[in-house]
């Protein structure tokens, strides 16, 4: 791998960059609070070679929102299901427009 290919990696969301330790400090949490969105699904942290977790930057936005609902007093299981179902909202509102943008596209008005 040369260096270029990892500094790439830097800019893509989805690269497991971040230790459990370091996403902890960087989201201001414990390592107990990433696990248990972890066992309650919100994120599935990848596995180093040794068997550690490790983090995207995706993940840790998703972890911070339900970080953001539990410190308003929600439940972290409730939480976690807003979360999910917040992203599978945006998830269909992005499908949406692009196919609103196919079809206008694939069929322009015409002004009379």
């Amino acid at each position: 791998m040369t260096a270029d290919d990892t500094f790439g990696r830097l800019d893509d969301d989805d690269y497991p960059a971040y230790t459990m330790g370091r996403a902890a400090e960087i989201l201001g949490t414990t390592q107990g609070f990433l696990r248990a969105i972890g066992e309650a699904r919100l994120i599935t942290p990848l596995r180093s070679a040794g068997g550690h977790r490790r983090y995207s930057r995706y993940q840790l936005r998703i972890a911070a929102r339900a970080r953001q609902l539990v410190d308003q007093g929600t439940p972290i299981e409730a939480a976690c299901r807003i979360v999910i179902l917040e992203d599978q909202l945006e998830e269909a509102q992005r499908i949406n427009t692009e196919h609103r943008l196919t079809a206008d596209t694939e069929h322009p008005t015409t002004a009379a």
